[in-house]
């Protein structure tokens, strides 16, 4: 499975980390080359220096039901033309950064941009499971919750809060 993290900031080199530990091939894209540098990003398989979209349009062939996008980002001149491509994608998992307010900001602007109402609930805007998290590592781990309890349908409760098997 592949993960995609968009932006060269500290919450991306983060999730790059955790990416990689959870056994993605990660690769990260941003268009500053300095910022899109391989002693950013040791762990990650492959750094990119590319506008976002661009890359995402060269890839798309490439990526599948696993695939895991996570823009890191709010800068709408990368996430808005970024964020048109990948919700046209068949991808297991889109999440982007910023708050309730960027969110409600970027959804008006995919709007505008074409994109349907349908095409917009694949995305998981703010990113992440509320843990409380306040640093990049810890961001990236409420990322990674959100991302897993997506793909194996869990509920993102404590398990001491449900009855239900452990292991479904």
């Amino acid at each position: 499975p592949r993960m995609l993290v968009f932006g060269a900031i500290d919450f991306a080199a983060a999730m790059a980390r955790l990416g990689a530990f959870l056994g993605y091939r990660v690769t990260v894209c941003d268009a500053r080359p300095v910022f899109a540098t391989r002693s950013r990003f040791p762990e990650a398989d492959e750094v990119v220096v590319a506008w976002p979209h661009k890359y995402l349009e060269g890839e798309a062939s490439k990526l599948d039901e696993r695939t895991v996008i996570a823009v890191l980002t709010h800068d709408p001149k990368f996430d808005v033309p970024l964020l048109e491509v990948a919700l046209r994608l068949k991808v297991g998992y889109i999440g982007a950064m910023g708050s309730r307010r960027t969110h409600e900001d970027r959804l008006e602007r995919l709007r505008k941009a074409g994109l349907t109402e349908s095409e917009l609930t694949a995305l998981s805007s703010p990113i992440g499971l509320d843990l409380g998290a306040r640093t990049p590592e810890e961001t990236a781990v409420a990322i990674a919750a959100e991302i897993i309890s997506l793909r194996w349908k869990g509920t993102g409760r404590r398990l001491t809060e449900i009855n239900v098997p452990i292991h479904r």
